[in-house]
């Protein structure tokens, strides 16, 4: 019987395993095999901006859209000029979800195709790239997107009668005056509303006015104006709840419900903008990237475990 290798020597031979290590219990199958190393960070960066960019675009199609204000219909709100640098407005888009619009609330919405006929259509950008830088600004409201949309503040819901005006020249839902605000005189010393009679707001639609009482063209002009300029409910895409950009405006969108005299709600954040889509899109693309990683780690160290 031969006699046993001593213990000091039981690792020396390359061929036999020392039953001691923990590394040689699982065979030779990733013996001389070098750790794969990781991409340098200029490699990663392209992968990061592609998830950051990817996570904006789903984050803005169910959570929060960023959209741009285009005209002065809602100042002074909202701010938008010609040629100007408008409001950024980070619009919520899971809220209607769970609830309907409420008179006071500052909405997003599809227009109606009573409104759409008055309005001229978005001029096509005349080349391919033009097109392309157009549609990405849109995804993060930094160009106007290629549809009809409009931010009004909602006066009177379905089964309401609106009208304009009592003889101090305020508007009336269900015969009683509001009193609003918001509301933005382009001359304060002539407060002055156009005049409408009693409407009847239909069920499941919004009748929507602008901050901007004498500039602007909302229920009361749209279409003709009476009860088929109402918008329905199902073309509101979102509440404004954020002024994002830019950062002299950082704030919350107020809603004031004037039929009930509530007082103004700013439904803001804090002025660092935690809520833009942008910036919750570029933080999440890190620890995506990280765990996206981690399993390919994981799934190359089991195929070497059945080699």
């Amino acid at each position: 019987m031969a006699d046993p290798i001593p213990r000091e020597y039981a690792g020396s031979d390359p061929e036999r395993p020392d039953p001691d290590d923990p590394g040689e219990s699982s065979g030779s199958a990733g013996r001389g095999r070098k750790p794969r190393k990781k991409r340098p960070f200029w490699q990663e960066l392209p992968i990061l901006i592609v998830i950051a960019l990817v996570l904006t675009i789903l984050i803005q199609q169910f959570v929060g859209k960023v959209f741009m204000i285009p005209s002065q219909s809602m100042e002074a709100t909202l701010h938008g000029c010609t040629g100007c640098f408008g409001d950024r407005v980070l619009v919520d888009r899971v809220t209607y979800d769970f609830t309907d619009p409420g008179p006071g609330d500052v909405i997003v919405f599809s227009g109606p195709q009573s409104w759409s006929e008055n309005e001229i259509a978005p001029q096509e950008p005349s080349n391919f790239f033009a097109k392309a830088v157009r549609e990405v600004g849109s995804l993060v409201g930094f160009a106007p997107p290629d549809e009809r949309d409009f931010v009004k503040r909602v006066i009177a819901v379905g089964g309401q009668t609106v009208q304009c005006c009592d003889p101090q020249g305020r508007v009336l839902v269900d015969g009683k005056p509001l009193t609003e605000p918001y509301i933005h005189w382009e001359d304060p010393n002539n407060p002055v509303q156009q005049p409408f009679t009693p409407v009847k707001v239909p069920e499941g639609t919004l009748w929507v006015m602008g901050d901007n009482r004498n500039d602007s063209c909302d229920s009361r002009c749209q279409g003709g104006g009476g009860a088929k300029a109402a918008v329905p409910v199902g073309n509101v895409i979102g509440k404004a709840r954020l002024i994002v950009l830019p950062p002299s405006r950082w704030g919350g969108v107020s809603d004031y419900n004037a039929q009930t005299n509530a007082n103004a709600v700013a439904l803001g954040a804090p002025g660092w903008q935690q809520g833009l889509p942008l910036g919750a899109g570029a933080a999440l693309s890190v620890p995506a990237l990280f765990l996206g990683r981690r399993m390919r780690e994981s799934l190359g160290q089991r195929k070497k475990r059945r080699r």
